[in-house]
């Protein structure tokens, strides 16, 4: 690398553009962080209701995201949930209370963890039975294949014998 190549690229990094682009990408880095801020500044009365919201906001689905859970949504319908677990939770009502509340309000799709019961049979034996289908229709195609090759006759095999015998 030549001697002046250094110094240019020293003199790059005091560009304002390049300064404006790290600030951006510190500021990207610390984003993730800012999420769990707002939490961090919720009044609990003791640490048990810190830990039960705690618990309850990962314990449940945000309705919008569908793939994250309320603690670590920004969405708008995860912050309403939020602020009402915060609420229940000062209130007194138990885990069970809050849960039950939000699971008759939104249905079961809201917990992160669904009940095995009637209505979500599919969604727990469904990945099972598909994956047992695909292992017995694997086994069914390897089988059919090996007994569709029609075996030599005796003919046959006298003739490529004394074909490799020349």
């Amino acid at each position: 690398m030549k001697e002046g190549a250094i110094f240019s690229v020293i003199d790059t990094a005091r560009h304002p553009v390049n300064w404006f682009v790290l600030a951006l990408l510190l500021g990207s880095l610390m984003a993730p962080g800012s999420s769990r801020a707002a939490d961090a500044l919720l009044d609990f009365d003791t640490e048990e209701q810190a830990a039960l919201y705690l618990q309850l906001t990962k314990d449940h689905r945000c309705l919008k995201c569908q793939n994250q859970n309320l603690a670590d949504s920004n969405a708008g319908i995860a912050q309403d949930l939020k602020r009402e677990i915060y609420e229940r939770v000062i209130a007194g009502d138990s885990r069970k209370t809050i849960s039950d509340y939000l699971v008759s309000r939104y249905g079961d799709f809201v917990l992160y963890k669904p009940p095995f019961k009637a209505t979500t049979y599919a969604l727990w034996i469904g990945p099972f039975v598909l994956l047992l289908g695909a292992l017995w229709y694997a086994f069914r195609i390897s089988r059919k294949s090996k007994s569709a090759q029609p075996s030599p006759d005796a003919a046959a095999l006298t003739r490529a014998r004394e074909l490799l015998d020349d």
